[in-house]
């Protein structure tokens, strides 16, 4: 059995996304289409002598609280709880993917530590027993588990239907220096709608899921009102990227990230030109990318 494993964890963005009735459990079920990109995390795992789970982070990695408290370190501590706690493992991160700017990087890294700590563990976790941690860490973590590259997703992220590859598209990600958090970005939706009562499903036809022109004529992020009245720099930078005349562009997750999806990739770099370094991070992606 290897006793050292490298992964890739890829970041994810909405492709559009509804947040709908805040339930019983005081979380709130949605509505998304999930799309991996080709910007991502690098972990490293190693089984060692003793019991417990080690962390070191790497790169971009400010911000990111507790050790203890990472998503990577839950994810290993659920897999080594279910096998006996008979080992110790150590996890190397580097992080690429911007934290708290909703690309799901640290939910990518979760998926990924569930995958390397059950494969270093002898793969003594059943792959479904794996997928209900998964569901139990985030909204994001299902579908970055799952290995997709474009998934509907709803519920609280832990249904999921894998959908048929677009066409791997040439985009950018924009990530302004803001980080909003999560919790208080649906407490906003929650007081935006308060005078006009819950949000219900809406139908969805599937062959509108099927290229990039037609989704984006869909609805988009139901978080991108509430963000941009709150962060006018975030609005700012959505404003640009829209002026660069992409086929698709929209607030990913709870943002603070913007994505855009181009028909070449000349118009990509002719819009990163554009932009410049005015609006944060950038970076030049392919969405729909397998790893």
């Amino acid at each position: 059995m290897t006793d050292r494993l490298t992964l890739q964890a890829y970041a994810k963005v909405n492709l559009f996304l509804r947040v709908l009735a805040r339930e019983d459990d005081g979380y709130h079920s949605i509505e998304t289409l999930f799309c991996r990109t080709d910007l991502a995390d690098e972990l490293s795992a190693e089984r060692r002598e003793g019991t417990g789970v080690t962390l070191t982070l790497e790169g971009t990695a400010d911000n990111l609280g507790p050790v203890e408290e990472n998503l990577v370190v839950r994810a290993a501590k659920m897999v080594l709880d279910a096998t006996g706690n008979h080992t110790a493992l150590h996890f190397s991160v580097t992080k690429r993917i911007p934290a708290g700017a909703g690309l799901g990087g640290g939910s990518s890294d979760a998926a990924a530590a569930l995958h390397l700590a059950g494969i270093l563990t002898g793969n003594a976790v059943p792959g479904h027993e794996l997928f209900q941690f998964a569901s139990r860490l985030g909204a994001d973590v299902p579908f970055l588990f799952s290995e997709s590259c474009l998934s509907l997703g709803w519920g609280h992220g832990e249904r999921l239907i894998s959908l048929p590859p677009l066409p791997v598209a040439p985009a950018l990600i924009v990530s302004p220096a803001v980080t909003i958090p999560t919790k208080d970005a649906y407490a906003w939706v929650d007081a935006a709608r308060s005078a006009v009562g819950r949000r219900g499903s809406v139908a969805l036809d599937l062959e509108a899921l099927s290229s990039w022109g037609s989704i984006g004529k869909m609805a988009g992020n139901d978080f991108e009102s509430v963000v941009f009245g709150r962060y006018p720099e975030v609005r700012a930078s959505f404003e640009a990227l829209a002026a660069t005349r992409p086929l698709l562009c929209r607030m990913s997750g709870s943002g603070s990230s913007l994505f855009a999806i181009y028909r070449s990739e000349r118009d990509r770099e002719d819009a990163k030109m554009m932009l410049g370094r005015k609006h944060g991070g950038v970076w030049s992606v392919s969405l729909g990318a397998r790893g």
